[in-house]
């Protein structure tokens, strides 16, 4: 195990930066996930850990060592990349023990840790085989188990998930998440997928644009986003956003087709605000109900367990996610009831989190 600290990290391709001043600390034995659009510097970022991308600038450090300067096989990462990067002409026994072949190691040591981390991983019955007689799913614990082998402080998963099936990547979040409890071992992941994220992750960090947008549990940035890019991005379906301007009395919404009683807490008049509720927090009543919104029905989304009810909100885009026995038909009225205590309202000009709005009265006066 090994912890990690990451400070002031920048990444310049010639005159074009793509990592701007990151500073992260991981503790040893967690499990982080690095979450983010395509594009974002997340695996520009475990690149530089593992020693693949020369750092521009900012230090990195394993387990107190700064590593700027260190070759990757000095460093005691292990890195698991999303292509699986075996050698076709291989057995799986061979993949996993190459490293070992490498470094010397007697051929009797080397079978016995072979044989220990193909039980790991339920490999045993396919060791004699080549990688193309192998599942994706097979193929990605091959990769893990020769990045295991080495008995690496610390793993690196590069997208490792995003070439399998639906059901191979849900098999597979659990095969890694239960590897790493054995193992114990300080785990860094990347990944586009905030399913991934949200459900492998002790700790999670959001990147946009080659910045931390906000470090997390994922029930941390689940229910209270830093801002408005964690928000829209982090649940499905996306949270919904509704644009105001602070007034004298609260939040002018929607052009001012609806109003918000809010105390607005020293805002200036004029300030634009944006209002965030999520799918799952809506209730959903008849229309014409007190103090609810009414909608029309665009579209819905059955889901087996429940679905998602697509409406227009004075022709803002607007979605609910319930799972009560309704079906309402496209074309119909729905009333929508909202708690001000799910809330979520945000700068219009920087993104960041506003958390100097509360409710006036108990139900809002949309």
């Amino acid at each position: 195990m090994a912890s990690i600290t990451i400070r002031g990290v920048k990444k310049n391709y010639a005159k074009t930066q793509v990592v701007h001043g990151v500073d992260l600390d991981f503790t040893s034995g967690e499990f982080v996930v690095i979450l983010g659009p395509s594009g974002c510097g997340k695996s520009t970022l475990l690149r530089m850990i593992a020693g693949l991308e020369e750092i521009s600038d900012g230090e990195i450090a394993i387990d107190g060592t700064v590593v700027n300067r260190l070759e990757p096989r000095e460093r005691g990462c292990a890195m698991v990349f999303q292509n699986y990067a075996l050698y076709p002409h291989m057995s799986v026994a061979q993949n996993i023990g190459y490293s070992l072949k490498v470094a010397g190691v007697p051929s009797a040591e080397r079978q016995q840790r072979i044989q220990a981390v193909a039980r790991t991983l339920e490999l045993e019955h396919l060791l004699d085989r080549k990688p193309m007689a192998l599942s994706g799913g097979q193929r990605q614990r091959v990769a893990m188990g020769r990045a295991m082998i080495r008995e690496p402080k610390v793993f690196l998963f590069d997208e490792p998930l995003s070439n399998l099936d639906a059901k191979l990547r849900v098999q597979m979040r659990s095969e890694i998440r239960k590897l790493h409890r054995r193992l114990n071992a300080t785990s860094v992941f990347v990944t586009h997928d905030q399913v991934e994220a949200m459900t492998l992750a002790d700790r999670l960090v959001v990147m946009n644009g080659g910045r931390v947008e906000q470090v997390g549990t994922p029930g941390e940035i689940y229910t209270r986003p830093a801002s408005r890019f964690v928000a829209t991005f982090v649940g499905a379906p996306a949270m919904n956003i509704l644009e105001g301007t602070v007034d004298l009395d609260g939040l002018s919404l929607l052009g001012g087709s609806r109003r918000l009683a809010m105390a607005r807490a020293g805002l200036p008049v004029g300030t634009k605000v944006a209002m965030g509720i999520r799918p799952e927090a809506v209730r959903l009543v008849a229309p014409g109900t007190a103090g609810a919104l009414d909608a029309t029905v665009d579209l819905v989304e059955e889901l087996g367990a429940g679905r998602v009810i697509y409406v227009d909100l004075d022709g803002a885009p607007f979605s609910v996610m319930t799972s009560e026995a309704v079906h309402p038909e496209p074309g119909s009225q729905v009333g929508l009831r909202i708690s001000p205590d799910d809330m979520h309202f945000f700068s219009s000009e920087t993104g960041a989190r506003l958390d100097v709005f509360k409710a006036s009265v108990p139900e809002p006066a949309l």
